[in-house]
């Protein structure tokens, strides 16, 4: 055993004593010999017990720990601290910056047991006001925990989106023209991204891995009409050439997973596609041309069959936004800046307000006076921004028996009530369905927020069956969200289109904290596209009186 893993076991130990608040004498002691047995110049694992004990700064307590390690691979001590320790707090440790007494207040203060839910809170702001931290703090673990994430070679979409849309216009320039393709994973706007693939029509020279170095890309071997390089930021990047009379049919062949190119293939054979652009190929094949999102071989060949492909939404078909935080809960701008942003910026018709409710104390969540005087404010701002509205909503929780945070007199106070589980995720697909649906039944509630809580590349949403949510949903006429923040997206865009068949509405809601989160209503637009929904699908694409309308009906 080598004189590092070691002195990291040590100072893995050191760090559980000093989170659980043992004897910080002792604690020093542990780090302090971790520190000597790493600058050893000799491996201490051949020595004997007795030799361990007069190593300078070791002493017998501490030796007999290296002993035990040495012999058996483990120390009884580290070994009961971290049965004491959820696993998602001891992987915290390895974020820069984050100490024990950092981690104590994530953990008992905030109720943060791991790295995604840690990611989630810094995007939430909900670090800035905790002990010890601020908004510099929080923003560098923010950081860290992206530096990891990105280590594994798999990115949430909007992480990779900024690097792929530049990596192409620079890829232009270098091949000195304008047919380079993204297709893949990324055309497709899946939310989570494997592999940039990129397609282009650029003839092969001798100088191609200058040109891919010059475009900041690290190209390795040439196979099968492709190169595959790595970029910086740790993402894969496999660039694939063609020539310019077939780009049509590759752009096809590489975008659409492999059911949807199979299935369009057995409709083309014998069938020439060369000098053929997609929306060419796809009349050859019989059927109206198909979307890059809806390319995932589910219902998409059925409905162009029917001539019943959606009309996809797009950004501007959104009239306001729905679900957001000021500084009332956890959010970063005050209210009256949140809406000015909306109405000046963004051109929007309303903002719906949904401040976190009075359970959510760790997020500053709102009592019935605080309520009170937050609908006081919304009544004034609406004065003063007509004609632009301002909705009085709450972000309720959900409590455990599927309740709603307030009485129905204070609920029947907002104009509209999105219901979100945040706490006690841990549930049995029964429960949590059980739980949703007793929300849902809920007369109160208008829209269902976030429907699994699950955050993307971090932590898995609590199992729900969403069969029975979703009919809940429509049986009830509650809105279902698809929360756009990137880290969520969610509802799942692969049960959009059972919530659309059921007549449900869906709302695209950003769960913006501040004003630059209102922009992350882009991604939840895409994700939307991919799921099928259209402008007549969505809440939030009905103008001012639609919505008022609609909600004034609910409440009634």
């Amino acid at each position: 055993m080598e004189n590092k893993i070691i002195a990291r076991t040590l100072r893995l130990l050191g760090q559980l004593m000093e989170l659980h608040d043992e004897n910080p004498f002792k604690v020093k002691s542990i780090a302090n010999a971790a520190f000597k047995i790493d600058k050893l110049p000799y491996p201490i694992a051949g020595k004997s017990l007795t030799e361990m004990e007069q190593i300078d700064g070791l002493g017998k307590s501490t030796a007999s720990k290296v002993w035990a390690l040495v012999q058996t691979n483990s120390i009884p001590e580290l070994s009961d601290l971290l049965a004491q320790t959820p696993s998602g707090i001891v992987e915290m440790m390895r974020i820069k910056g984050l100490g024990p007494k950092k981690i104590v207040v994530i953990w008992k203060e905030l109720e943060i047991e791991n790295v995604g839910e840690l990611y989630y809170a810094c995007n939430e702001n909900r670090l800035i006001e905790a002990k010890g931290f601020g908004l510099k703090t929080q923003e560098e673990i923010k950081k860290a925990i992206e530096f990891s994430m990105a280590s594994s070679g798999r990115f949430i979409y909007a992480r990779i989106e900024h690097f792929a849309e530049g990596l192409l216009q620079e890829l232009q320039r270098q091949f000195r023209t304008d047919q380079v393709y993204v297709v893949g994973q990324y055309r497709r706007r899946c939310e989570i991204i494997d592999s940039l693939d990129i397609l282009t029509s650029y003839s092969l020279t001798n100088d191609i891995k200058q040109l891919l170095e010059n475009a900041g890309l690290n190209p390795g071997s040439f196979i099968n009409n492709a190169i595959e390089c790595e970029a910086e930021i740790g993402i894969k990047v496999n660039l694939i050439f063609c020539t310019s009379e077939n780009i049509g049919w590759q752009k096809i062949l590489h975008t659409g997973n492999n059911d949807h190119v199979d299935e369009l293939a057995l409709k083309l054979v014998n069938t020439d596609v060369s000098g053929k652009s997609e929306y060419e190929i796809y009349a050859l094949a019989g059927i109206p041309f198909i979307e890059p999102e809806l390319r995932e071989g589910l219902n998409e060949f059925p409905l162009a069959a029917a001539n019943k492909l959606p009309d996809l939404i797009s950004y501007t078909d959104l009239k306001g936004t729905l679900h957001n935080h000021s500084t009332w809960s956890d959010g970063v701008h005050s209210l009256e800046e949140m809406a000015v942003f909306c109405r000046d910026e963004l051109k929007l018709a309303y903002l719906g307000i949904c401040d976190h409710s009075k359970s959510a104390f760790y997020a500053n969540g709102l009592n019935e006076i605080r309520v009170a005087a937050q609908q006081r404010e919304i009544e004034e701002l609406n004065i003063k921004l007509a004609p632009f509205y301002i909705f009085k909503g709450i972000e309720s929780d959900i409590l455990y028996d599927g309740s709603l945070d307030y009485s129905s007199d204070v609920l029947a106070s907002f104009d509209f009530v999105v219901a979100s589980v945040h706490s006690i995720l841990k549930m049995t697909e029964d429960k949590a369905t059980e739980r949703l649906i007793k929300a849902v039944e809920n007369p109160f509630t208008t829209i269902l927020g976030h429907p699994t809580g699950r955050l993307l590349l971090s932590r898995g949403g609590y199992p729900i069956n969403h069969r029975k949510v979703i009919d809940a949903c429509a049986a009830n006429n509650v809105i279902i969200e698809i929360n756009a923040n990137p880290l969520r997206l969610d509802l799942d865009w692969r049960w959009q289109q059972y919530a659309i068949e059921k007549g449900v509405l869906l709302s695209i809601n950003p769960d913006a904290h501040r004003k630059e989160g209102f922009y992350d209503m882009h991604y939840g637009t895409l994700i939307a596209r991919k799921g099928g929904v259209s402008r007549n699908n969505c809440l939030n694409a009905m103008d001012l009186d639609q919505i008022k309308t609609l909600f004034t009906k609910k409440r009634s």
